[in-house]
C-alpha cells in the first residue's frame, strides 16, 4: 500500500540522534510513513543503526560519493525514489512532535492548491538556546502576520529577503513540487534549505500551522561559528542570482522592495 508520507533522512555519524529521529517518525499516529535513510559517511556509520529497525525503515542508501558537508546533494539522492505524494526532509538530529504528521496531512488533503506546509520551530539542546528560542519565536510571529497576504507573496518575500521563516525539518512538501523545482540547488554553501523552500513557496504556496512542527536540535554546527557571515552572504548571493535568472530583474527588485516594506511595517507594529 502506498504510504502517506515519505521521510528522507540524510545522516552523517550521528547514530544516537538518528535513532531518536527515526523513533519520532515511527511514533506518529494515524499516518503511514516510508523512511529512507541516506548515509553520507563513506564507512556507512549508520547502517548498523538502521538495520536494527528491520523493515520499519524502507531503504538505506549509502552515498556513492561523500558530499563534503553539502546536504543538498544527499537529500537529492533520497527523494526521487520516494513512494508517497508528500515528502518530509528530516535532519538526522531533529525530532518530529507527536501528532504533527496527521495534522499536516489533513491540511494537504484540504488544500490541494498548495505545495508546502510548515509550522513553528521549537529548539532544544544542551547549550544555551535562549537566542535561538527568541529567533524562532519571532519567525513564527512574522509568518502568522504574512499569511494574511495569501499562500505565496508574504512568505516568499520573507524567505528570499528577510531572516528565514523555517529550517528544513520544519516543512513538508508534495513530491511533484520537488520534481518541478528540480530538488535542492547544491550551489549555495549553506542555506540550501532556505533557497529550496523559498522557491517552492513562491511557485506553489504554503500553509502555516499554528503548532510546533519540529523539535530542532541546537548544537555545534557551521551556523554557530563566528566566521559564518561571509558564507551566509555568499550563499544569499547565489540564491538571489538564481532568482534573477528565473524571474527577471523587475520581479527581483519588486519582491525585494516589498520585503523591505514588510520589515518596516513589522518594526512599527
Amino acid at each position: 500500500m502506498k504510504p502517506d508520507i515519505s521521510v528522507i533522512i540524510p545522516t552523517f555519524r550521528r547514530q544516537a540522534q538518528l535513532a531518536e529521529a527515526i523513533d519520532s517518525v515511527l511514533a506518529q499516529a494515524g499516518v503511514t510513513c516510508e523512511i529512507r535513510v541516506v548515509d553520507d559517511c563513506p564507512d556507512g556509520s549508520a547502517e548498523e543503526t538502521v538495520r536494527r529497525y528491520g523493515d520499519r525503515v524502507a531503504a538505506y542508501t549509502r552515498s556513492p560519493r561523500p558530499s563534503g558537508g553539502r546536504p543538498a546533494l544527499v537529500r537529492n539522492l533520497g527523494w526521487a525514489e520516494a513512494e508517497a505524494d508528500i515528502i518530509h526532509f528530516l535532519d538526522d538530529d531533529d525530532v518530529v512532535p507527536a501528532g504533527h504528521y496527521a495534522d499536516a496531512l489533513a491540511v494537504f488533503e484540504q488544500r490541494p492548491d498548495i505545495g508546502v506546509v510548515f509550522g513553528k520551530i521549537e529548539p532544544f539542546g544542551d547549550a544555551d538556546i535562549s537566542g535561538e528560542r527568541d529567533y524562532f519565536a519571532d519567525a513564527h510571529r512574522r509568518a502568522r502576520k504574512y499569511r494574511a497576504m495569501g499562500p505565496k507573496l508574504g512568505f516568499s518575500a520573507a524567505m528570499f529577503f528577510q531572516d528565514t521563516l523555517l529550517v528544513c525539518s520544519a516543512a513538508m512538501i508534495r513530491k511533484r513540487c520537488v520534481a518541478e523545482i528540480q530538488g535542492f540547488d547544491d550551489k549555495p554553501a549553506i542555506a540550501e534549505d532556505v533557497d529550496f523552500y523559498a522557491r517552492a513557496i513562491r511557485r506553489f504556496g504554503a500553509v502555516l500551522l499554528d503548532r510546533t512542527s519540529i523539535h530542532y536540535r541546537i548544537g555545534p554546527s557551521l551556523m554557530r561559528k563566528p566566521d559564518r557571515q561571509p558564507l551566509i552572504e555568499a550563499s544569499y548571493q547565489d540564491i538571489h542570482q538564481r532568482y534573477r535568472r528565473e524571474h527577471g530583474a523587475v520581479d527581483f527588485y519588486a519582491m525585494k522592495a516589498f520585503a523591505k516594506i514588510l520589515g518596516k511595517l513589522d518594526v512599527k507594529n
